[in-house]
């Protein structure tokens, strides 16, 4: 998981500039293009995010240059190509480990990019925030790696690379430590937490009771003493348990604003001694209806619907991961687009079927236009959802021939590694390239 706390955008203003100040002091005796007065100069904010985080972070590192009276180019990891990397210049890059120490999907083919091109790089100037969590074994792998390459081509570091643990005090203290020094500073003042606000369970409801699986609970949640603030489908709520201060969690929303309530799908996690987890454990068990929880909503640009709001749209998804696929059918549904296929995993049709009244309601309506499920304990023909999505491979290439976008939500391990698989197979490498670079395949992993 990506860290969670953004940078303050005045810190951000004040430190790039300083920034800009120290590499146009460092440009003197090189190329005119590096002696040029630093306000003249372009900046490069490229980001590779899975959840949201990274390209947060580099928005607000982009709008801080900005308001600096920079010229400055905000953009993913993949639109960048190596031609413009070696043309040389300034780049801030924020990146964070997806899986097993692999790029995100907006950085993966910027990444396999750089490792094939050997072009020099010795007109890059960069420095490099990675994101990361340190409970997977390749802990900031990508940024690591990213930081390892460009330097082996001659690019040049403007600071060390600074590694984040989620949202991890002393990485912070650093990361400002070091702008600091580059600005002239002698320090900056704290990153502000004013984005939590206080949130009210109202209701939790238990939905799998029986399961062989682990317990699933629908939390509804309302503003406390606010108007219920605005997010989109495909948004995250952020929250911290008690127990856990300064490491805030993310959970994909199941609902909209029009609801009147934040809702979402939370299974109870089990350490390797069997005690629930710190933040699942609490909120499926020790937090009581009527009680606060401190909440923040955040953007996930990466699985938001963006252009895809009106094609047709197929929703693949298993367990938990039905809450942020829920959001786009609902929202779809409200707007009269009836062009939605949802293909759904779980263990079992009894006990895991998750709105299954309202889901089924919206198929027999025709708003819901396909609707698979597949349950592996109940002996069903196809074990898990990526196998029924193989078998259903004509069909899926048709819609994505009619423009569908596809929108996967869940478990990596296993169903996201498993679905990407087959999509790779059932559309060829040309077709799964003209679906991602399209931006009609997006995934919400964790």
């Amino acid at each position: 998981m990506e860290p969670a706390r953004w940078l303050a955008a005045g810190f951000l203003s004040l430190a790039y500039s300083g920034l800009c100040l120290w590499s146009g002091r460092r440009a003197a005796g090189r190329s005119s293009r590096l002696a040029e007065a630093t306000e003249e100069q372009s900046w490069t904010v490229a980001y590779a995010s899975q959840t949201g985080t990274a390209e947060a972070i580099a928005r607000q590192t982009a709008l801080a240059l900005q308001r600096a009276s920079l010229t400055v180019r905000c953009c993913p990891l993949n639109e960048l190509d190596g031609q413009q990397l070696a043309a040389g210049g300034r780049f801030l890059f924020v990146v964070s480990t997806a899986g097993q120490g692999e790029a995100p999907d907006n950085g993966a083919g910027f990444a396999e990019m750089l490792e094939a091109d050997d072009r020099a790089l010795d007109g890059v100037d960069f420095a490099l925030l990675a994101l990361g969590d340190r409970d997977y074994p390749d802990f900031c792998g990508c940024g690591r790696r990213l930081e390892a390459r460009l330097v082996a081509r001659g690019a040049r570091r403007c600071f060390d690379r600074i590694d984040m643990h989620r949202a991890e005090p002393e990485a912070l203290a650093n990361w400002q430590g070091r702008l600091a020094q580059l600005a002239g500073a002698d320090e900056f003042a704290d990153l502000p937490d004013g984005e939590f606000l206080p949130w009210r369970l109202v209701e939790r409801q238990h939905l799998n009771p029986g399961s062989p699986g682990e317990g699933v609970y629908r939390l509804r949640f309302e503003a406390s003493g606010q108007p219920l603030p605005r997010w989109e489908s495909g948004d995250l709520a952020q929250i911290i348990a008690p127990a856990e201060p300064g490491c805030p969690r993310n959970y994909s929303i199941a609902s909209l604003p029009d609801e009147g309530a934040l809702q979402l799908l939370v299974r109870v996690r089990r350490n390797n001694d069997g005690t629930p987890g710190i933040a699942s454990g609490w909120l499926t068990q020790g937090l009581v209806p009527g009680e606060e929880v401190a909440l923040r909503l955040r953007p996930h640009y990466p699985f938001r619907l963006n252009g895809n709001h009106a094609g047709p749209l197929i929703c693949i998804g298993s367990g938990v991961g039905l809450a942020g696929l829920r959001g786009h059918l609902a929202g779809r549904i409200a707007a009269g687009v009836k062009e939605n296929w949802l293909l759904f995993g779980e263990r079992s049709r009894a006990h895991d079927f998750y709105r299954q009244g309202e889901l089924e309601r919206w198929l027999a309506a025709g708003q819901l236009e396909r609707l698979d499920t597949v349950f592996s304990r109940d002996g069903e023909a196809f074990l898990y959802v990526q196998e029924c999505l193989v078998a259903h491979a004509e069909l899926f290439r048709s819609w994505v021939a009619r423009g569908a976008a596809v929108y996967v939500c869940g478990s990596r391990a296993g169903m996201g590694d498993g679905v990407d698989r087959a999509i790779r197979e059932i559309l060829g490498p040309d077709g799964y390239q003209s679906l991602v670079q399209g931006g009609r395949y997006c995934r919400d992993l964790f």
